[in-house]
């Protein structure tokens, strides 16, 4: 029992370092904040790991994404939007990706999109000049579900979920 706990939190902090480096290093400034694919590697996480573990891996790696480097205004809602966008998913289907999986991507969208200008109109007391940013939020989730399919389709055709379990399972 306690070595698929260590697993799942090795996996959860490898998953963690990789959304950091393709959102803090790999991402192109956009008018209120950037844009990156960070958000596909916490999709694939969430399609990995159990909810909690994959809500941790969006707030720790994003966050941190944040903090360290000079968007520390958009750390307290990365936390909870990433943290809410694992809840989308499923770990329990047999590949990465599944029908649930692949609509988790219409309310990680507008969680993404939505929450990010709440947030934003709130801080700034302004509920117009935030709409500009919408189309950011779009492209950053666009291109991090196709990431997402691509990278599941890949891993799927590898069989990794399954050896990920058999192993786990094993241990």
């Amino acid at each position: 029992m306690k070595s698929i706990r260590v697993q799942r939190l090795c996996q959860t902090a490898v998953f963690a370092a990789i959304i950091y480096v393709f959102t803090a290093y790999l991402h192109v400034p956009s008018f209120n904040g950037y844009t990156h694919v960070g958000d596909g590697f916490l999709y694939l996480a969430a399609s990995t790991l159990p909810v909690g573990y994959a809500a941790a891996v969006g707030a720790i790696g994003a966050g941190m994404a944040d903090v360290l480097s000079g968007y520390s205004m958009w750390a307290p809602a990365t936390l909870v939007i990433k943290a809410l966008t694992a809840c989308f998913f499923t770990c329990k289907a047999p590949t990465f990706l599944c029908k649930r999986n692949y609509l988790a991507l219409i309310p990680s969208f507008i969680l993404c999109a939505g929450g990010y200008y709440l947030y934003e109109s709130v801080i700034t007391g302004n509920f117009i000049a935030p709409a500009a940013g919408i189309t950011g939020y779009i492209t950053q989730v666009v291109l991090s579900s196709l990431l997402y399919i691509l990278l599941g389709k890949a891993l799927d055709r590898a069989g990794l979920k399954h050896r990920l379990v058999s192993q786990a399972e094993m241990v």
